[in-house]
């Protein structure tokens, strides 16, 4: 299981907000990993390091390692706060990842063909149910990013869940249905493929 990052960090006893906004005075952010059934650990990690680390992409669905005083803990950022006003990254959580894991991540959808793509060359728009997918994952086998084919889609086109071809061993947590993940709505005075067959019974049957 490849990290794609890895920040240094040490054990911190402080806690409160006087005691965080001591620490991003010097440099340093408040953070925790927690989870695989050990104690939650508070740790300080360095505001540099985790900005450039999650300012890289992928910061919630990319494997990393916390170096704690020389005791590595493979990880996957499960959450950060942001300052309301400047993006500042405030603090971090972490979850501990076990070999052979299990992760519930959510998958970032990614469009493919777009220009070429027959229901926006119409004058259709693309309208994007979910710009991402939670999913249950193989910690070693995360995926980037689920991609859809607009190669052949036409204007009034519903694109589900099933339509996505999932890396082995990732499925969605919801089951239940075949959920949409983005529409091609068709452009104004355009009638839907289901208007059109509806008046076409309709007028058969006069």
């Amino acid at each position: 299981m490849a990290a794609s990052y890895e920040l240094k960090a040490s054990a911190r006893d402080r806690v409160g907000k006087g005691a965080a906004r001591a620490l991003r005075r010097e440099g340093l952010l408040p953070a925790v990993i927690y989870g695989d059934k050990k104690p939650a650990l508070p740790i300080t990690i360095p505001v540099k390091e985790t900005t450039l680390t999650l300012h890289k992409g992928g910061f919630l669905t990319h494997i990393g390692v916390i170096d704690v005083d020389g005791e590595k803990h493979q990880v996957i950022a499960k959450d950060f706060q942001l300052h309301p006003v400047r993006d500042d990254v405030l603090h971090v959580d972490f979850l501990r990842v076990a070999k052979g894991a299990t992760l519930t991540v959510e998958i970032p959808v990614h469009f493919l063909n777009e220009e070429a793509c027959p229901g926006l060359k119409k004058g259709g728009v693309l309208n994007i149910v979910r710009h991402t997918v939670e999913m249950n994952v193989p910690a070693d086998n995360i995926p980037e990013a689920l991609e859809i084919d607009l190669a052949t889609a036409q204007p009034g086109d519903t694109l589900h869940i099933s339509a996505v071809k999932l890396p082995e061993g990732c499925q969605p947590t919801i089951t239940d249905r075949d959920f949409t993940v983005a529409t091609i709505a068709a452009p104004a005075g355009m009638k839907e493929p289901e208007e059109e067959a509806t008046e076409e019974g309709e007028e058969a049957s006069e």
